[in-house]
């Protein structure tokens, strides 16, 4: 029997916020967890889509062959050197030249009963 191929290489996330504030010492932050099963890296892609504004691209990961990685999205600079911006409602679209597994974590800190959430992302194809 063949194996069932893992993972996908376009990824869509709706629901994606980066908060202006936090509370107590843990900051707010949104990740993109991506798990690569192959055995040769896989350039990643992020797209940010908003309500009112084009698309922000250009941000660019590399996840090591059988390795995952956590993109931290108020970190990411894309080839222009923005970053994203926060207190904007947005989606993301995750595209990688290999199959690869997306999950998506947000921890909000904005009131000290603070929040966890984590989902996989959509796959695409």
């Amino acid at each position: 029997m063949a194996k069932k191929p893992v993972g996908a290489k376009v990824w869509i996330i709706p629901d994606s916020y980066l908060p202006d504030q936090s509370t107590g010492e843990l900051k707010s932050h949104e990740s993109a967890c991506v798990l690569n099963l192959k055995s040769r890296p896989a350039k990643v892609k992020l797209t940010v889509y908003f309500k009112d504004r084009e698309p922000l691209g250009g941000f660019e990961v590399t996840c090591p062959p059988l390795r995952t990685v956590h993109i931290r999205l108020e970190t990411l600079k894309n080839r222009r050197g923005e970053g994203i911006p926060v207190a904007k409602p947005m989606g993301l679209k995750v595209e990688s030249d290999v199959a690869v597994v997306v999950q998506h974590t947000r921890l909000d800190t904005t009131q000290p009963a603070l929040a966890l959430m984590t989902t996989m992302a959509f796959p695409l194809r």
